[in-house]
């Protein structure tokens, strides 16, 4: 019996609620099996994202204490849901590129535009913020515009990216005071364009 209940369920799941997931975030591109059922997404965001409202512009799931300022501005690539972690505020008015399989950290920053120092009405001329294919951004980071990060990285807890991160890095804070990058020796093993997606 409990095969045939986890038999049916997981029909509905693959057929009517991934449809749904379809039409309610057509910008949603995860993979159709292994990653998340099309019910927890349901369950996790859609109620107070799109029925009470929190981030109802974004046509991906974002949790509801996160905050996404200027959605039209960021590109991204699959396996990708900026803001779907707790406590994330992005604004993205500056403009920012997000690569395919990149994953942001609960209570992390990334801003794309600074105030001037001198009128704070005004923005600098430094603006946006590019971060490529397989990065990994740890809990409480935050980034900062004009920053560029590259491919197979991965971003520690708790660091500030001020400056340019090179493609295959790990960046961490050593000794509570320093930024460290150190470069990786393998490359990144798991290509999620070769998944078939919801």
């Amino acid at each position: 019996m409990k095969i045939l209940i986890k038999k049916i369920a997981a029909y509905f799941d693959d057929s009517f609620f991934r449809w749904f997931i379809k039409l309610c975030y057509p910008a949603y591109k995860r993979p159709r099996f292994g990653y998340r059922k099309n019910y927890q997404v349901i369950y996790d965001y859609f109620f107070m994202q799109k029925v009470v409202g929190f981030n109802r512009h974004v046509p991906w799931p974002v949790h509801r204490t996160s905050t996404i300022i200027g959605r039209e501005f960021i590109k991204k690539g699959i396996c990708c849901d900026p803001g779907d972690n707790p406590g994330i505020f992005i604004n993205a008015s500056g403009g920012i590129t997000l690569g395919n399989n990149v994953n942001i950290g609960p209570n992390s920053v990334i801003v794309t535009s600074n105030h001037n120092k001198y009128d704070h009405r005004k923005t600098t001329d430094i603006k946006g913020v590019k971060i490529g294919n397989n990065v990994w951004i740890g809990a409480n980071c935050t980034i900062v515009a004009g920053v560029t990060i590259g491919d197979d990285v991965t971003i520690g807890a708790g660091c500030v990216i001020s400056c340019d991160i090179p493609t295959k890095s790990t960046v961490f804070i050593n000794n509570n005071i320093a930024l460290t990058i150190k470069p990786k020796s393998l490359d990144y093993q798991w290509d999620c364009t070769k998944e078939e997606l919801l």
